[in-house]
């Protein structure tokens, strides 16, 4: 399976209202961040994509800046501008 097959795979599993950072998409998969980055470039629409955030909470600024409003429409706690990690992270079953 290639790495962007596995990271397609890995943030299909990300439930509506939560999110997880590249960093944490990298270490479920043994990538780094900036690998988990690559390969969210090449994915699609099909992916839930807005549910990738920085280390921060900030949301991704590419598909027109739509994430924010995308992830306020499934519910995912906020704390200003970016997302509450402490109530919004994801984590995958060991």
């Amino acid at each position: 399976m290639s790495f962007v097959d596995a990271v397609r795979e890995a943030v299909a599993t990300i439930p509506a209202g939560a999110v997880a950072s590249y960093g944490e998409v990298g270490a479920h998969l043994g990538l780094g961040p900036r690998q988990v980055g690559r390969a969210m470039s090449l994915l699609g629409e099909d992916v839930p994509w807005w549910r990738v955030v920085y280390a921060d909470g900030t949301p991704a600024s590419c598909h027109e800046g739509r994430a924010p409003a995308l992830l306020a429409e499934e519910g995912t706690p906020m704390r200003g501008g970016r997302v509450d990690l402490a109530r919004a992270r994801h984590h995958w079953p060991l």
